[in-house]
This record gives structure tokens, C-alpha cells and sequence, in this order.
């Protein structure tokens, strides 16, 4: 029976001077190159998260603007409307 490896191998062409800095910066890091990585991973990730919620931030405001909600008090007015049927 075979097992699973708990990692993958993973190889990504990076230009010279690009492999030199991740080389610097593990080791400033005090992390070997995996563990820079995944770390570098988890970041990105997190980024993308907030820019997605940033951009759905942006059209919540910009839809808001155009139907002409203005505050917490006009969407918890509009809340009461619908809630009440209309």
C-alpha cells in the first residue's frame, strides 16, 4: 500500500534576479524556501480576499449613491419599508 506524500514538489521558472531575492529573503526570513512560500501564499490570499471585498465595497457605494441611499439610517429606513411589505 502506498502512502500520500503530506507535500507536493513544486517547480516555477522565476527570473535570475527574482530567484536571487526569494534566495535573500528566506534567509533574512530565517524560513527555509517552502516555508517562505507558503507563508507568501497565505498573504496573497488574503490580499485577494481584500480586494475583492474592496471592489464589492465600491459598487455597494456607487449603487447606493445612484438609488440615492445616503446613510446607516436611510438603508435601515428602506430595511423597515421592505420588512413591512412595501
Amino acid at each position: 500500500m502506498t502512502q500520500k506524500r503530506a507535500s507536493r514538489v513544486l517547480a516555477v521558472s522565476v527570473p535570475p534576479a527574482a530567484a536571487e531575492e526569494f534566495d535573500r529573503l528566506a534567509e533574512a526570513e530565517g524560513r527555509n524556501k517552502s516555508e517562505l512560500f507558503r507563508e507568501m501564499l497565505r498573504v496573497y490570499r488574503g490580499y485577494r480576499e481584500t480586494r475583492t471585498f474592496e471592489s464589492l465595497q465600491r459598487y455597494g457605494a456607487a449603487r447606493a449613491r445612484s438609488l440615492g441611499i445616503r446613510d446607516e439610517y436611510d438603508v435601515e429606513r428602506l430595511i423597515d419599508e421592505f420588512r413591512r411589505g412595501g
